[in-house]
């Protein structure tokens, strides 16, 4: 039986491997995204080291979060985004921790925050390439395991930038910025 389709079997088994390889980290990504966590971790670490005590409760405006609850804000989604993502269980499940008074002085605060790094970079360890080509649902959305990490670090990018003024307000130099 002759088909009017011009294209052997065997280049549309090729396209459709070829589409299937999308949904895949590409080789090396997990291991670039570990070392971009390891990175945040540090970079995150000298805001919190900037911040004196006395400043750790600062809010510039009275209707902001402080700078504590915008870094306990980032732990939060650190935790939340790499359990969904995982699938491992996040340790503060249904506990917000930006009224948590234990997280609310320097050392609570630096020690929670770097857990939930940890967390992230733990998640990441226990994860292959193939598997961050995986499809979730994260807040609703379908979305592949490496893209939620991707949101995840997206979030804690967004929300340490938003204390650099909290640490120049205090009349503080912040962190110079670490892109590599």
């Amino acid at each position: 039986m002759k088909t009017n389709f011009p294209y052997p079997t065997f280049l549309l088994a090729l396209l459709a491997f070829s589409f299937s390889s999308f949904t895949a980290a590409a080789p090396g990504a997990l291991s670039q995204m570990m070392a971009d966590w390891q990175r945040a971790k540090a970079y995150t670490q000298e805001y919190l080291d900037k911040m004196p005590e006395d400043g750790v409760g600062y809010k510039p405006t009275p209707e902001i979060r402080s700078f504590a609850e915008q870094m306990l804000h980032l732990a939060g989604g650190n935790f939340n985004f790499a359990a969904a993502a995982s699938g491992k269980a996040n340790p503060y499940q249904g506990k917000n921790l930006e009224k948590m008074e234990e997280f609310k002085t320097k050392a609570g605060l630096t020690k929670v925050v770097n857990e939930s790094y940890d967390f992230v970079l733990e998640a990441l360890k226990g994860m292959n390439d193939s598997q961050m080509g995986e499809s979730i649902k994260l807040f609703g959305r379908d979305m592949t395991r490496e893209t939620a990490f991707a949101k995840a670090f997206e979030h804690q990018t967004h929300h340490r930038g938003q204390t650099t003024i909290y640490i120049r307000m205090k009349g503080i130099t912040p962190p110079n910025e670490k892109l590599f």
